[in-house]
């Protein structure tokens, strides 16, 4: 399928989505959210992808969603329509892990889009922020509620508040990204960790991210029996017995995804 504002490449069981809007430094509009979602849903079902990074330019990995796309809607226009819902919906349906490759502006919808991602490597010059208050809103696919349970009450309501950006050394420190790399070095670092996550049973993979997510949504002792009963389930798999045979015997693991 061809793409006009992203650019989607599949290589060695890794999905790449570039997204590529370079004039209006990847602004989410309409367009690139509705192709973004597409191509996210034909990775997930492509049997050849393991593992799916999003990244965007080096100077920006999203800007933030489109003013010019938004300026003149109503209430009843944003409300009717669910701006950015059923596109968002389809991010969260992904079953298949997803890195954040971010280098450059992540602000707003574009802050929004990288939390959404399993996890999120960025470059040393990163730039995280949810300035909706600038333009009279608020955040509205995540600024308010996944930054406030990755980061903390307080960093949230100064973020979010005050419009201010929190640099890539901050965004580590505060447990928003999970590793900070030179530029240059962003992509290789993306890849490899996507490599080593294709290497694993697809079976366990899709496990430990649901699991993971679940603990934001029920209560602890909830979120111990799931993964409790989760470990206990995968001793039903091919998996399981090829993995720790593997470990016993010193050598690498293959695993079928059974």
């Amino acid at each position: 399928m061809a793409f006009e504002t992203i650019i989607f490449d599949v290589d060695n069981h890794v999905a790449t989505i570039t997204l590529n809007r370079p004039d209006a430094l990847n602004a989410l509009n309409d367009e690139l959210m509705r192709e973004l979602a597409e191509a996210l849903k034909d990775a997930q079902e492509n049997e050849k992808v393991r593992c799916i990074i999003i990244t965007g330019s080096e100077k920006a990995f999203a800007a933030g969603a489109d003013v010019a796309m938004m300026k003149d809607k109503t209430f009843v226009d944003a409300f009717s329509g669910d701006l950015f819902t059923p596109e968002t919906d389809q991010i969260m349906r992904v079953r298949k892990p997803i890195i954040a490759a971010v280098s450059g502006y992540a602000l707003g919808g574009g802050c929004e889009l990288a939390m959404m991602c399993d996890f999120i490597i960025c470059s040393e010059s990163a730039k995280f922020g949810q300035p909706e208050v600038n333009l009279g809103v608020v955040a509205g696919i995540g600024g308010t509620q996944r930054l406030t349970r990755l980061v903390g009450k307080s960093k949230a309501m100064d973020m979010n508040l005050t419009g201010r950006f929190m640099d890539a050394e901050e965004a580590e420190r505060s447990g928003l990204v999970s590793r900070v790399v030179p530029g240059k070095k962003l992509m290789e670092e993306a890849q490899n960790a996507a490599q080593k996550i294709a290497e694993k049973s697809s079976v366990s993979v899709m496990v430990i991210k649901e699991a993971v997510n679940r603990s934001y949504e029920v209560p602890l002792s909830e979120g111990l029996l799931f993964e409790r009963r989760m470990f206990h389930a995968l001793f039903a798999t091919e998996d399981q017995s090829e993995g720790m045979s593997a470990f016993l015997e010193k050598r690498e693991a293959q695993f079928r995804d059974r």
